[in-house]
């Protein structure tokens, strides 16, 4: 999908369930890493994940998201995650609150602690001379390794 189809689906969303018009344009952004788009007050474009587009019932979640931060930045209400008017617009068009999960992380250690027996996946190695146990601060030893 181009970046005019993308922006043609939006406005499609946006007149189905906002019935207003997306005047503006809605790209891909390869760099978004765990978020599924983002609204630019300054220019008022949307950018999204393309990462995320795999879905198609999450994507459409993600789009109507975004587009409850652009129609309420317009109408002067409340547009943030925090206030009340977005929170009840997302609820009602049935947008999501949050982006998926993309891929599972991938665990390559297991470390656990000699003293309370807590475990601590980690992709990436750790110093278990200078790292410790966040439960108890006891001693941290590798379990289990993939390298």
């Amino acid at each position: 999908m181009t970046s005019q189809e993308l922006t043609e689906f939006v406005n499609r969303l946006s007149l189905t369930y906002f019935e207003r018009p997306f005047l503006h344009t809605a790209r891909w952004n390869s760099r978004l890493r765990t978020t599924g788009g983002r609204f630019f007050p300054k220019d008022k474009h949307l950018d999204f994940n393309p990462k995320m587009a795999g879905d198609a019932l999450a994507f459409k979640k993600i789009v109507l998201h975004e587009l409850c931060h652009y129609h309420l930045y317009l109408q002067h209400k409340g547009y943030q995650h925090k206030d009340a008017d977005f929170k009840q617009l997302l609820e009602k068009v049935g947008g999501s609150r949050f982006a998926p999960q993309i891929a599972p992380r991938k665990i390559n250690h297991l470390y656990g602690c000699k003293t309370c027996g807590q475990t601590y996946p980690r992709t990436r190695r750790i110093n278990t001379r200078v790292m410790r146990c966040g439960k108890c601060h006891g001693k941290l030893v590798e379990i289990q390794s993939t390298d």
